[in-house]
């Protein structure tokens, strides 16, 4: 067997992408079929960690927060990544894997507080560890969860999960001649506004020399072929 390419990987993955062709809410075979992909890198040896947004049930930022206090919005949206992270966990545990929830908001009946010494105790121990509810605090969204809990577990890599299978040079679906970057720096992205995460997790990330890979989750065999270090996807560097 091919070794993977990263030994300690943060998936971050957006609530979105658990509705399938849904309207909102978890759609059962998008997130049997998102299990499936996380069982297989995890037969490899990887250390998985997983953060997942809420944006399926509720977001502090939507349509539906307005006229809402900000930071009330933002609370609700980090309860709704809990139900996300519940979900996930009990799919992977019924997919045969063993996988913890830790929540950066006290719910001490439902989940465990985030420990950190604790994540990296199960991350050693071959555990999925899903990071929820953010960063326990409004104002922050969930990629710079990401970019946090990543540089906090030492991570190698961000996987940055969305429904485009990279960064392009233009909106792929307004512009039929864009091309995908194989790899940036930080600095160019920066230079030509790509919009590849939001500006404080990409800060975050450049910061501590966290690298970035931007690939699709709805492409088959995607998340594996990132993971051996296949031309998968946009990988964002120092």
């Amino acid at each position: 067997m091919t070794t993977p390419a990263y030994k300690r990987v943060l998936l971050k993955l957006s609530g979105e992408a658990l509705m399938g062709d849904d309207a909102y809410g978890i759609n059962r075979a998008t997130i049997e079929r998102m299990v499936a992909d996380v069982a297989e890198i995890s037969k490899l040896g990887v250390e998985l960690a997983i953060v997942i947004g809420g944006g399926n049930i509720f977001r502090g930022v939507a349509p539906g927060a307005q006229g809402m206090d900000r930071a009330t919005a933002d609370y609700m949206g980090m309860l709704a990544t809990v139900m996300n992270s519940l979900a996930l966990a009990d799919a992977m545990r019924q997919a045969g894997m063993t996988a913890r929830v830790m929540s950066a908001i006290g719910i001490e009946q439902v989940v465990e507080p985030y420990v950190r010494p604790k994540a990296l105790q199960y991350l050693e121990e071959g555990k999925i560890v899903v990071f929820a509810a953010g960063t326990g605090n409004p104002f922050f969204t969930t990629d710079t969860a990401a970019a946090l809990r990543g540089s906090e577990i030492g991570a190698q890599i961000v996987l940055k999960a969305t429904k485009v299978d990279g960064v392009y040079t233009a909106d792929p679906k307004k512009d039929p001649s864009a091309t995908r970057y194989a790899a940036i720096s930080f600095d160019e992205a920066i230079a030509k506004h790509l919009q590849v995460m939001d500006a404080t997790a990409f800060a975050l990330c450049r910061d501590q020399k966290l690298p970035i890979k931007v690939f699709s989750i709805v492409k088959p065999g995607a998340l594996k072929r990132v993971v051996m270090g296949e031309d998968e996807g946009t990988l964002v560097h120092v």
